[in-house]
């Protein structure tokens, strides 16, 4: 998959909804208790933090507010997109800070990294414009696929989850791929589409949402799930 190509796709996306006649104050309710103008700062500050990690190999990025008029927030934000892309428009085995050990600490970390955020927070951002729409069935399943191989051993490591004592089976039904999370013989397998597998593992989607089928023990499949998997 052509990581930075997503995400140049995805950031241009969420660029295009900070409109002159957007609602900097309005909530995003899948982001506690942000405003559209906090969503904006956090992705734009965070592709700050990524160019910083990549250019200059260090992780304590930390950078003004962004502006709050939204003419000058959108100008903002699209210099921070055009810091980014230059910064990791690189070979993905280039060296770069990351925030674990867990994976290579190398360019294409980000690049995958930084597109699946992308696509989450500019969920975020339709849904709070009630625009929102699915995901590209591929690229959810390797956000689910990135869920399980990153993120939730990290939580365990930093002492934010505990070790599952049980397995979930998860199948994405548009795409065929399937995933087991647990130890042992799965107790329980969701299935759905691959898009809303991703939301539900990053607490945008209940997983007794009708888009879910479910097969087993329902309640100690939830119990694991519900982790939390991400932060």
């Amino acid at each position: 998959m052509d990581f930075v190509a997503v995400l140049r796709e995805k950031l241009d996306e969420f660029g295009e909804l900070i409109t002159p006649g957007v609602d900097p104050s309005a909530p995003v309710p899948s982001c506690g208790d942000w405003t559209f103008y906090d969503l904006v700062d956090h992705v734009g500050q965070g592709n700050l933090w990524v160019t910083t990690a990549v250019l200059e190999q260090r992780g304590d990025f930390q950078g003004d507010p962004a502006p709050k008029d939204p003419v000058e927030l959108r100008a903002w934000y699209d210099g921070t997109v055009k810091s980014i892309l230059a910064a990791v428009s690189v070979d993905s085995e280039t060296p770069a800070w990351t925030f674990t050990s867990q994976m290579p600490r190398k360019v294409g970390f980000w690049q995958r990294r930084r597109a699946q955020e992308t696509l989450m927070h500019l969920w975020d951002a339709q849904d709070a414009l009630g625009v929102a729409e699915a995901f590209e069935p591929a690229l959810a399943a390797d956000g689910v696929t990135e869920v399980f191989e990153l993120f939730a051993p990290r939580m365990v490591l930093r002492g934010l989850a505990s070790e599952s004592t049980a397995a979930v089976g998860l199948r994405a039904t548009d795409t065929g791929d399937s995933w087991t999370y647990g130890p042992g013989t799965p107790v329980a397998e969701i299935s759905g589409a691959a898009s809303d597998l991703l939301l539900a593992l990053w607490q945008r989607k209940e997983l007794k949402d009708s888009a879910f089928s479910w097969q087993g023990n329902w309640a100690e499949g939830e119990r694991v799930l519900v982790g939390p998997l991400v932060p």
